[in-house]
């Protein structure tokens, strides 16, 4: 797929085979994380990969809407680093960024993969804190649960000529 096809046909996956993401393709969705543009070029974003069973069923203790990660390959938390990016914004946009950037790798390698929101719902931020044992200075952000599809969903054209504004409001 071409780059304008894959942003155009992304969709959220939450039905997964239980299928194990090979070490080959989850480096390409990582590299594609990295890959980011970031505030200043701080690239403040770390990246927790978690295959392990048993925490992504306590994660679907905590996080009502990662309920799908039981049967997903693995998961990806995605952090900030305040120590490298102290303007919350900036590392908020930041990580973001390669978030997407993950779910466009994921979505062109013919996966399946959703975004569950971390940040800034302090009951999840702390969760997760607890669960991965992060550090003070590293926020969590967003959850990315991938895998191998077990469905298909059709594209959406969301485009909407109504939110355009050129020069003024």
């Amino acid at each position: 797929m071409d780059a304008l096809e894959v942003i155009y046909t992304r969709r959220s996956i939450r039905r997964f085979t239980g299928e194990v993401i090979s070490d080959e393709l989850l480096q390409k969705i990582l590299k594609a994380g990295f890959q980011a543009p970031s505030a200043h070029n701080r690239q403040p974003w770390e990246f927790v990969v978690i295959n392990d069973k048993n925490k992504l069923r306590k994660i679907m203790e905590f996080h009502r809407y990662a309920q799908m990660a039981e049967n997903a390959g693995c998961g990806i938390l995605v952090c900030g680093d305040s120590s490298k990016q102290q303007t919350l914004g900036f590392l908020v946009e930041d990580c973001s960024a390669a978030i997407e950037n993950m779910l466009l790798a994921i979505h062109s390698l013919n996966l399946g993969g959703v975004w569950c929101g971390v940040y800034p719902k302090e009951d999840l931020m702390e969760c997760f804190t607890k669960l991965l044992e992060l550090p003070p200075h590293i926020i969590p952000i967003g959850f990315v649960v991938v895998g191998h599809k077990d469905e298909e969903k059709a594209p959406r054209d969301n485009y909407d000529v109504n939110k355009i504004h050129y020069n003024k409001w």
